[in-house]
């Protein structure tokens, strides 16, 4: 995050434990991040926005309803399918 928007490590772990139990884990296979990984390849996307893209392939893999995000501007590039999703706190 920019300077302007970071808050403390301890501040972050008192949002994060009060929603934990709203959060849903997942996780891709091997198989499944290589083919995240050739669909960032086949949309050009490059650098540190393919990071994004692994969020994005776990939201559609669970059937997430919503991708939170301070930076759409990434996540644009991962496909109408994360664009959908995609919502600003």
């Amino acid at each position: 995050m920019p300077p302007k928007q970071r808050i403390p490590a301890d501040e972050a772990m008192l949002f994060v434990s009060s929603i934990r139990e709203r959060l849903l884990s997942s996780a891709l296979t091997s198989e499944e991040s290589f083919e995240a990984l050739q669909k960032s390849a086949a949309l050009g996307i490059i650098c540190g926005k393919v990071y994004d893209l692994m969020p994005a392939q776990c939201a559609s893999k669970s059937g997430a309803k919503a991708i939170y995000t301070g930076d759409t501007r990434h996540y644009a590039q991962c496909g109408t399918e994360a664009v959908r999703r995609l919502r600003t706190p």
